[in-house]
């Protein structure tokens, strides 16, 4: 981890400055480094994401090509946004967090999800002016819990919880090789960390090409504009959002037992309301019914997943109400 060598450039502002990533393969990709602010001399948590792969869009058309594509406008160079790639029925094919450049957008997307979008954008392309590729010699990294150490890489927030720092940290791409070097954490700390924050992950709390945005809290996380021009399940998610029928919901629960695997069905009575998703030990996120969760409370029913006992919890950015939480009230 190569840090900024001079005052000066620790203490710079964010922005944006015309660089290169060479990597030991010679890779092609060109790139814009982004200068984060400068950074305590604290130790601070950081993690690679292998489970993330990053996709390149450039080119003249990028940004219109993009932005009739997914659910959020494409943001400015400098700027990042989180969006998703949904089937015209309106479920989701894949959600990514979009950095972007003076020259396009890097896609930060699962890697289980990475190829069908990939193919799913190529379908798309007809004659768009845009090149389209993997960066298969990056890693994804993140920092969070604090400021910032000063990297020199491609550099973007987190941005389903908005702050500063940003709350799920800041995300960087480094050639495998120098992120190998990082002596990072496991990414199964930052999955804690973002299970702490009730914020969902596509493949653990839902399942794609099964839910909706609204299902997946897309949309309370900034991961859709309402008033953007047309893109693919459009007509299906305004729709869900105008009538309000937004019925199943991603929530955080605090866990009482041994906590089941991914994909157990939750209970309520004798009736399955949902299905559990990622979790902790301690705390798990769980995509349920809330009008059965509500009516299997009001009725004294525990709520369980396997042997383990699920009580609501708050969710401090939610905009619609947990039963069973002051937010219900």
């Amino acid at each position: 981890m190569r840090q900024a060598s001079a005052a000066g450039k620790r203490e710079a502002p964010l922005r944006a400055s015309a660089g290169r990533f060479t990597s030991p393969g010679g890779s092609w990709q060109e790139a814009e480094r982004f200068r984060p602010p400068r950074a305590r001399r604290i130790r601070m948590p950081i993690a690679i994401l292998d489970s993330r792969a990053v996709i390149r869009v450039a080119g003249a058309d990028a940004g219109h090509f993009l932005d009739n594509l997914l659910t959020a406008r494409m943001p400015a160079p400098g700027a990042q946004r989180y969006a998703a790639l949904l089937a015209p029925q309106g479920k989701i094919i894949a959600d990514m967090i979009i950095a972007a450049t003076e020259g396009g957008f890097r896609l930060d997307t699962p890697r289980s999800t990475a190829d069908e979008l990939l193919k799913r954008l190529r379908l798309y392309r007809l004659r768009s002016k845009i090149e389209l590729g993997t960066l298969d010699d990056l890693s994804v990294c993140v920092a969070w819990g604090g400021d910032v150490p000063v990297i020199d890489a491609f550099v973007y927030d987190d941005p389903r919880l908005p702050g500063i720092p940003a709350p799920l940290g800041r995300r960087f791409l480094l050639p495998a090789v120098e992120a190998a070097g990082l002596g990072a954490l496991p990414e199964a700390a930052w999955q804690a960390h973002r299970i702490a924050l009730g914020v969902p992950e596509g493949g653990q709390d839902f399942l794609y090409g099964d839910a909706f945005p609204h299902e997946a809290d897309m949309e309370q996380l900034g991961g859709v504009d309402f008033d953007k021009g047309c893109y693919v399940g459009q007509e299906i998610v305004s729709r869900m959002q105008h009538r309000g029928t937004a019925r199943t919901r991603i929530i955080p629960f605090a866990v009482e037992g041994t906590l089941p695997p991914e994909g157990t069905p939750v209970r309520a009575g004798a009736k399955d309301i949902g299905r559990l998703g990622s979790g902790t030990g301690e705390r798990a996120l769980a995509l349920v019914r809330l009008d059965r969760l509500g009516d299997a409370l009001a009725d004294g029913h525990a709520v369980m997943a396997g042997e383990a006992r699920l009580t609501p919890a708050p969710l401090d950015w939610a905009r619609f109400p947990i039963p069973g939480t002051e937010r219900a009230a």
